[in-house]
């Protein structure tokens, strides 16, 4: 079998995305590649460019299946329309060509706040949120965080950019959720999953940082994400998981 493994190299951003490593592949990109290899398959690694779209998609059809190894926002990032991938990316698979996530599986299942629709489930957990917004988020946030350590995560990427692990600084957590919640000033001890980096900040500049990134109100941090997280909205990816 003939494999290519189909990736999006971020022009404007350091390594072409903060999922990648210094050769501009994501770092599980070459392994993927090597495990089919050592198979008896060949694999590919290929990048679409979307100045190239009609050219990309005419080399896709001569492979026997293509793994999707696309970070959400990062073909908009890159100035392309994930629209236009997507549709490309069906066409390919009606042809009989194998396409690993489908563009559909990942549009009604691969988003993360996927983790909100088991919450009331015996494998959920019912302080699960998905905020959109700036006012949701601080309302739901406050409250959640008040309840137990929480696990924040952004939409966009997987290189545990925007992963947060979080825990109050005074362990003073209510005993029921929605019983209490955070004040502005309370103080956090985060650590951001791409690197285990610590971090110290209030509530407030916490909420300010992953709404409006980095100015006086959010504080300094050595994060190297620039926050932003619900920038554009739903429709852009926008979009926080707790």
């Amino acid at each position: 079998y003939k494999g290519a493994l189909a990736q999006i190299y971020v022009r404007c951003q350091p390594f072409g995305g903060s999922d990648k490593s210094s050769n501009g592949h994501r770092y599980d990109s070459i392994p993927f590649a090597n495990g089919m290899i050592n198979s008896g398959m060949s694999c590919q690694l290929i990048h679409y460019v979307h100045q190239e779209h009609d050219k990309f998609f005419e080399t896709v059809k001569k492979f026997d299946f293509v793994i999707v190894r696309c970070n959400p926002g990062q073909i908009k990032a890159d100035g392309g329309d994930q629209g236009k991938f997507d549709e490309g990316m069906r066409a390919v698979r009606k042809a009989g060509i194998q396409v690993w996530p489908s563009a559909d599986v990942m549009e009604f299942m691969g988003a993360k706040d996927a983790l909100c629709k088991v919450a009331t489930l015996n494998i959920g957990l019912e302080d699960t949120l998905a905020y959109y917004d700036a006012a949701s988020f601080a309302e739901g946030f406050k409250k959640t965080m008040k309840f137990q350590p929480r696990v924040i995560k952004q939409n966009r990427g997987s290189s545990g950019e925007g992963i947060w692990i979080i825990k109050l600084k005074s362990g003073e957590y209510c005993k029921e959720y929605g019983a209490e919640s955070c004040k502005d000033e309370d103080i956090l001890d985060m650590m951001e999953a791409n690197d285990n980096h610590a971090e110290e900040h209030t509530v407030a500049e916490f909420i300010e940082f992953c709404v409006n990134g980095r100015n006086d109100k959010s504080g300094t941090w050595t994060s190297k994400g620039a926050g932003k997280y619900l920038e554009g909205g739903k429709d852009a990816g926008g979009q926080l998981v707790d």
